[in-house]
C-alpha cells in the first residue's frame, strides 16, 4: 500500500513548540511526536507497551515521555526506563522509535527499516532556508488517498477549470499551452509549461502594483514531482514579450510552491505546503495574501478530489483511463509501484531467511 523505506514529512516544526505532544497517524501507524528539553525531536509509537494507552495522553519529562495510565516512562529510543513500584525492568519492555530529522522547518520521519534511514536521502529545497524567499507554512487534511493529490498536481491543465477564478486565471490555459519539456526522472518527473501574453491570474494580480494589474504577462510553470509525494513548482511572471523564455528575467516576479503529501491512511492524507516569493521585502502582507489565495485554491482541489475518492469508493471496479496529459503521472505511478513491489519482495525474502524451517527429523524430536 505504501512505500516505507523513504522519508515523509511528519510535521512543521512550529507544531511541536511549547512542549506539545503531537499525535499523528502516518502510513496507518499511530505516532507520537514531540521536542524534548534538549531540542531533540522524538517520534515513538503512540501506544504504551503495557496496556496500550496512547502515549500522547501522557506527560513529557525532559526528552522522555511518561504514560499517564500506570506511569511507565520511556526514553527517546523507546526503551522503558522506569516502572513505578518495580525495580526490575524487563528488556523487552519498550515501544518502537522512528528516525526523525528536523530540517528547514520540516520534521521528516522514516517509517521503514531504521537501519536504512539515511538523512542524505532527504530531498533538498534550498529556497526554504533562503531569507530572500518568504512565505507562511500551511496544512490541510484530505479525506482522499494521497496519490489522487499527486495526480492533481501532475496535470497543470486542471488550473484552467478547477481554479479559473483563483490560481489559474482562465480556461484558455488548458487549450493554448502544452508541456515544453517532460523529463522522466529515476524517482519522479519534471514538466515545463509556458503561457504567453495572457492576463495575470487573480492570485498574482492581488499582490502586484495597481498599474501592472491589467498588463499581460508571460507565465512559466516548472513542476517537479518526487517519490513518495513531494512537489515543487517554480512559477515566473514576466511582462509579456520581454523575452523571459530566452532568459531575460528583467521585471520578472517568481514564486516557489512546496507541497508534501504524507499518507495518513489508505483514504486520508496530510498535506503540508508553503508558497514562497522572492520580492516582498518587508511587506509581509504579500505572503499573507498569497497564503490566503493558496488556501482558497487548495479548497477547490480538496472539494473535487474528495468527491473523486467517494465516487471511486462506490465503484471499486472502476478503471482510470489516460489522456496524453497524463504521461507524467503515469510514469510516476509506474516507478512508485515498482519500488513498492521490490520493497515488499525484499522484506518477504528477509523473513524467509530468519524464520527457521522445521525438517522431518527436527519435527519428530520436538
Amino acid at each position: 500500500m505504501f512505500l516505507k523505506n523513504c522519508w515523509y514529512v511528519a510535521a512543521w516544526d512550529h507544531e511541536l513548540i511549547d512542549g506539545k505532544l503531537l499525535p499523528r497517524t502516518l502510513l496507518d501507524e499511530r505516532v507520537l511526536l514531540y521536542k524534548g528539553d534538549s531540542g531533540r525531536i522524538v517520534a515513538l509509537k503512540d501506544r504504551c507497551c503495557h496496556r496500550g494507552a496512547p502515549l500522547s495522553l501522557g506527560r513529557r519529562e525532559g526528552d522522555c515521555v511518561r504514560c499517564m495510565y500506570h506511569g511507565l516512562k520511556f526514553d527517546p529510543t523507546g526503551k522503558c526506563i522506569q516502572i513505578p513500584g518495580q525495580d526490575n525492568i524487563p528488556a523487552k519492555l519498550g515501544v518502537r522509535s522512528y528516525p526523525v530529522v528536523e530540517r528547514d522547518h520540516l520534521v521528516w520521519i522514516w517509517m521503514g527499516e531504521p537501519e536504512l534511514a539515511d538523512p542524505d536521502d532527504i530531498i533538498d529545497f534550498p529556497y526554504l532556508r533562503d531569507p530572500q524567499w518568504k512565505g507562511i507554512p500551511g496544512y490541510l487534511h484530505y479525506d482522499a488517498n494521497y496519490l489522487l493529490i499527486v495526480d492533481n498536481l501532475s496535470d497543470f491543465a486542471h488550473l484552467a477549470f478547477v481554479h479559473t477564478k483563483t490560481l489559474g486565471g482562465s480556461e484558455e490555459y488548458a487549450y493554448v499551452t502544452k508541456p515544453l519539456n517532460m523529463e522522466r526522472l529515476e524517482r519522479g518527473f519534471r514538466v515545463e509549461r509556458w503561457h504567453m501574453n495572457a492576463p495575470p491570474p487573480p492570485f498574482h494580480r492581488k499582490v502586484i502594483p495597481v498599474a501592472e494589474r491589467t498588463q499581460h504577462v508571460d507565465r512559466r510553470n516548472i513542476g517537479h514531482m518526487h517519490i513518495p509525494g513531494t512537489f515543487f513548482l517554480d512559477t515566473l511572471f514576466s511582462p509579456a514579450g520581454t523575452g523571459a523564455e530566452k532568459g531575460n528575467l528583467s521585471g520578472a516576479r517568481q514564486y516557489r510552491n512546496c507541497q508534501f503529501m504524507t499518507p495518513e491512511t489508505e483514504r486520508t492524507t496530510h498535506h503540508f505546503w508553503i508558497y514562497l516569493n522572492d520580492y516582498e521585502g518587508d511587506d509581509a502582507n504579500i505572503s499573507r495574501s498569497l497564503h490566503a489565495s493558496l488556501i482558497e485554491g487548495f479548497l477547490e482541489d480538496k472539494h473535487i478530489i474528495e468527491a473523486q475518492q467517494r465516487a471511486m469508493d462506490e465503484d471499486p471496479e472502476f478503471k482510470l483511463l489516460a489522456v496524453i496529459a497524463d504521461a507524467p503521472l503515469a510514469h510516476f505511478r509506474r516507478v512508485l509501484d515498482g519500488l513498492i513491489a521490490k520493497e515488499q519482495a525484499d522484506q518477504a525474502l528477509r523473513l524467509t531467511r530468519t524464520i527457521p524451517i522445521a525438517t522431518p527429523q527436527s519435527a519428530s524430536t520436538s
